[in-house]
């Protein structure tokens, strides 16, 4: 059996399963991947590529609500959500289809005195890419990646992840009738092994995955292996900073909304809610109350802030977390309760470092709220992490605003606001979190031959 399958996570049914790719399909995708960049990509513009792009985005733009339930079915993203990342993703496609040409224009370099003639940067494709995607955002994960790489002129090998087999299907779809050539994205059910076998092919010069550490480990040491270039976006937990405040009931929802975006599954999403003393009982007792009056629903529902859990293990995993937590000390403040899928939105204090709950991340509507007395403990706090992926600070005081996003040791620093990624904002992390860079100007500047050209 296909371990590519739509299983509905809010009814537990499995609806459609896919075949697995064989040897023989995985031979021929890499030699398609192959003569499409040799070819295509050769004999087109950036400009030429970004018109496909363009149409890839009004493709997302006519299909958005066939694509945003497909979604709904494969890992339980409420419709209001599914609609907004099908747009986001749309927007991304348009931002490097309009953008990307001028991107990749030559840089001039200035010569050293008394040098004669001329010399520039070409930035030039690099060859075929494979991308191994997650299932928590099927549709935007693939668009920051394989945007501004098909305009650069990289083709592109696409492993979706095993719950997501439809949305991939749909994705391989669209660049097809948007008018790529065959091999220039190819979408492949593939296994562990013939991941290894795609990486280990020469043609095959970079991966770009988004996924977990482990996940992370094993393709970074597989592709070390074989000296190919690897983009990594893994894990976070993420810190929201509070110091101060003029609207402490606005700063509350914001740290709800953060902490619930996709059901409490984004890598970026507030995880660890670092309260000044001062403000931390009204804090701590406004998001109680804010959390716990919220619930989740049924993700097709229009209106719902959040739905089930992606999958069975998903949930099953999540509780085990909190039971852990409260069991090494951990208050729970309030929630903690699963219904299948669906799980109560949770907040936990008093979670101490010798918790195990201190330094994993919670991937799911789960909470940890703590206490600090000055500044300084709170960067201290934020920065006590493995991850580096992004935070979240809320000051009043612009000088501590840009003080403090300088001390946190993260590749992201949004200050006053959440929910705020865009097409031009570089997307990425340091520590365990990652490494490199998506999105904005820095994304199309990863799987990129930067050629120096001299002239005499």
């Amino acid at each position: 059996m296909s371990k590519y399958a739509v299983t509905n996570p809010a009814t537990g049914e499995t609806l459609r399963s896919y075949v697995t790719a064989t040897d023989t399909d995985v031979a021929t995708a890499i030699d398609g991947a192959f003569h499409a960049y040799r070819g295509w990509s050769r004999s087109t513009t950036a400009a030429d590529r970004a018109a496909l792009i363009t149409k890839v985005a009004d493709l997302h733009r006519e299909r958005r609500q066939e694509l945003a339930e497909t979604i709904v079915r494969e890992m339980g993203k409420p419709i209001g959500d599914a609609l907004g990342e099908v747009d986001f993703s749309a927007d991304i496609y348009q931002y490097y289809a309009d953008n990307g040409p001028a991107l990749l224009a030559d840089e001039p370099i200035t010569l050293a005195e008394g040098s004669e003639g001329s010399a520039v940067i070409r930035k030039s494709a690099m060859g075929v890419l494979l991308g191994i995607m997650p299932w928590n955002f099927p549709y935007y994960q693939v668009a920051r990646f394989a945007g501004p790489n098909l305009i650069l002129g990289n083709t592109i090998l696409l492993k979706h992840a095993s719950q997501c087999p439809e949305s991939a299907a749909a994705i391989h779809q669209i660049f097809v009738d948007a008018g790529f050539p065959a091999g220039a994205y190819t979408n492949l059910y593939v296994t562990a092994d013939q991941i290894g076998e795609i990486i280990a092919d020469p043609r095959v010069q970079g991966i770009s995955l988004t996924g977990s550490e482990r996940a992370g480990a094993a393709v970074a040491e597989q592709a070390g292996r074989h000296l190919k270039k690897v983009v990594l976006e893994l894990g976070g937990s993420d810190p929201f900073i509070v110091l101060s405040t003029d609207d402490l009931d606005a700063t509350v929802q914001m740290a709800v909304d953060a902490r619930l975006d996709n059901s409490g599954q984004s890598c970026n999403g507030a995880k660890r809610f670092i309260v000044l003393d001062s403000l931390y009982d009204d804090f701590l007792a406004l998001f109680k109350e804010k959390m716990s009056s919220t619930d989740p629903t049924d993700p097709m529902v229009e209106g719902g802030k959040y739905g089930p859990l992606s999958s069975a293990s998903a949930a099953e995993g999540l509780e085990d977390q909190v039971s852990r937590a409260v069991a090494g000390g951990a208050t729970l403040v309030t929630g903690g309760t699963r219904d299948g899928n669906f799980f109560a939105a949770t907040v936990l204090s008093d979670v101490d470092a010798g918790n195990s709950a201190y330094y994993e991340e919670f991937f799911g509507p789960v909470a940890q709220v703590f206490k600090v007395h000055n500044e300084d403990e709170a960067v201290e706090l934020a920065n006590d992490t493995p991850f580096g992926l992004g935070s979240y600070l809320f000051t009043t005081d612009e000088a501590q605003a840009m003080r403090v996003a300088d001390r946190i040791e993260a590749g992201m620093v949004y200050v006053n606001c959440v929910l705020a990624d865009s097409p031009e904002l570089p997307f990425g992390g340091v520590k365990r979190s990652g490494s490199g860079r998506e999105l904005g100007t820095l994304g199309i500047d990863e799987f990129v031959n930067k050629k120096m050209i001299r002239i005499a």
